[in-house]
């Protein structure tokens, strides 16, 4: 009996949780209405454009990360000592699902023609060239997976599973996931669309199979994130697509 009243409590909405999306939606609205004005304004902080940038994406995460780690840290202590318990399914399946992850996307890509980087990858990669690694990884590997993970499967589908069908939750999280990554510029179209569905496709799915863990997509979502800054350091510039 204490075990289900402690799973419910996990899972319930929380004052936190409030807080912790209203951040994301509040960072992102204004940076979407006001890029320039946060442009200029960094710039007068840091001299270098990357520097300015990297202080904006930095600034976003550790905002939103600080009431998603207050929120969630009894889940992810949780989840760590379930993984604890299974090591070596944990070391395994972890690479299984990355690879699952890159054919899945190449699938999608090769059914919605051409592959087109989005706005948020050109930047990315942009940040990559110019911002060290020491600087890029605990954004990029450690503090924005979390983030994530946490934002779209631990509330879209952990928490709100409560409340709505647990696929259409998938449904949700697959969605929004994907959508928030290409907006910009490209709109929602389906060929810069399609990488972050497949990820969000194969997130969603080790999410659900492993009971709701949080931090096994985590790790599958970090994980995924360390190859590519791994990649995008070992190739040369004018080799990356512009």
């Amino acid at each position: 009996m204490g075990t289900l009243s402690t799973k419910a409590t996990l899972y319930r909405f929380s004052a936190l949780d409030a807080i912790a999306v209203a951040a994301y939606l509040g960072f992102t609205a204004y940076f979407t209405l006001d890029g320039e004005g946060v442009e200029r304004l960094m710039l007068q902080l840091f001299a270098d454009p990357a520097t300015a940038s990297y202080a904006v994406n930095a600034i976003f995460y550790a905002g939103v990360g600080i009431f998603a780690v207050a929120s969630a840290w009894h889940v992810a202590g949780r989840d760590l000592r379930i993984l604890g318990t299974r090591p070596w399914f944990t070391l395994g399946m972890v690479p299984l699902a990355i690879v699952v992850m890159l054919i899945l996307t190449a699938i999608l890509v090769a059914a919605f023609g051409t592959a087109q980087s989005s706005q948020n990858q050109v930047g990315i990669q942009g940040l990559l060239q110019q911002v060290p690694a020491w600087l890029m990884v605990p954004l990029l590997v450690i503090l924005g997976p979390f983030v994530e993970e946490y934002l779209f499967r631990h509330l879209l589908i952990g928490k709100l599973s409560r409340y709505l069908n647990i696929w259409v939750c998938c449904a949700i999280s697959v969605l929004v996931f994907a959508s928030i990554h290409v907006v910009g510029r490209e709109g929602l179209a389906l060929s810069a669309l399609a990488p972050y569905l497949g990820m969000a496709v194969v997130l969603v799915a080790v999410y659900v199979w492993t009971g709701k863990n949080l931090m096994f997509s985590y790790f599958v979502h970090a994980t995924k994130n360390l190859m590519a800054v791994v990649l995008i350091y070992a190739i040369p510039p004018e080799l990356l697509p512009s």
